[in-house]
């Protein structure tokens, strides 16, 4: 409540409205802190004199991320995966039967899909998922971008002004990741998680690079990676965040089998807690513990379910705690390959 009382508008009485305001609408106590920031932020923009043109940024950009967790709160217990590719790739073109497999293939393993709404790959994938399995997140662009046929008009198409705030929720909503050829888009989405990724500001996924066809396009593109190794520019572990793969079906396994026994995690503390789908044995820790002694302050240690501060999220499951370096995260990508292969 300390935090609440520092962060406050140089006006008392607007302060007080505040307050006011989140008791008429019974905003519950263990949100109201945050409602308070919020709102007084918003009015911080008006006694920091910020001109009209940055507060209509700042207005469309809250709107759209109001609107986008409305659409996606009813599927919050539902893997997705995010699908990138070209909007230019040709019917018929190996990559788009891969797409559209792909699409199909993921909802059959009970998982959404989400592009971004256009067509070629995107509405290849859309298709396969079909319009009931598979969000839309279209950018509103000069040349207007319009909405494949088989997800217009559904209420999980989402039409966003910015790109900043559709890239939130294209790699906020995604449990894995599929990238097929594409052009400046597709490389700046795929730079963009591996990045997140690569820093520890995204829950790591799976990342699947989709080489359709005879003709080469990740491994040219992961040669060219391999340049960046060579010149310490990247550590040669961070090329763990993803893998390249031949079919939709080799796509999909490797999906998959990141949560064959890895099931999600959450920073608690000065913790690392991995939640998995069975306990390991004690000789499994143990090597586990000596092959990533590197990245560990600590003993790896299990417990039956939630420790403090998880809220009692998936109390169900067991828990892996990692004293984790906060750094190494393609290590950390590798470690959670290790629990999956046990």
């Amino acid at each position: 409540m300390a935090e609440q009382h520092r962060y406050q508008l140089q006006n008392d009485a607007a302060n007080r409205l505040i307050g006011a305001l989140l008791d008429a609408a019974s905003v519950p106590a263990d949100r109201r802190v945050w409602f308070q920031q919020l709102l007084t932020t918003v009015m911080k923009l008006h006694e920091d004199g910020t001109s009209t043109g940055d507060i209509k940024v700042t207005n469309a950009a809250l709107k759209e991320l109001r609107y986008g967790y409305k659409v996606f709160a009813p599927y919050g217990g539902v893997r997705k995966v995010t699908v990138f590719g070209s909007a230019r790739t040709p019917e018929g073109d190996d990559a788009m039967l891969a797409a559209r497999e792909f699409g199909r293939r993921m909802v059959g393993e009970r998982w959404m899909v989400v592009t971004g709404a256009g067509g070629g790959i995107m509405g290849a994938a859309q298709e396969g998922a079909g319009r009931e399995q598979s969000f839309g997140l279209n950018i509103r662009l000069p040349f207007e971008q319009e909405a494949n046929p088989w997800i217009a008009s559904d209420p999980k198409l989402i039409t966003f002004k910015y790109f900043f705030t559709r890239k939130l929720f294209l790699m906020k909503e995604a449990s894995a990741i599929a990238l097929f050829p594409g052009g400046f888009g597709t490389m700046d989405e795929c730079f963009e998680f591996l990045t997140l990724a690569q820093t520890g500001k995204a829950a790591i996924v799976p990342v699947v690079l989709v080489e359709a066809g005879p003709k080469p396009y990740w491994r040219i593109w992961d040669r060219w990676i391999g340049t960046l190794v060579e010149r310490r520019l990247i550590d040669a572990n961070d090329t763990a965040f993803y893998r390249i793969v031949d079919t939709a079906d080799e796509a999909v396994a490797e999906i998959t089998g990141f949560y064959r026994v890895y099931h999600s995690s959450r920073i608690v503390g000065d913790r690392l807690v991995l939640r998995l789908l069975r306990p390991l044995a004690d000789t499994q820790l143990v090597e586990l513990q000596g092959k990533f002694d590197d990245i560990l302050k600590g003993p790896a240690e299990q417990a039956p379910g939630p420790v403090a501060q998880e809220f009692n999220e998936f109390p169900e499951l067991p828990r892996l705690i990692l004293k984790f370096d906060r750094s190494s995260y393609s290590r950390l990508r590798q470690l959670i390959d290790f629990v999956n292969g046990l």
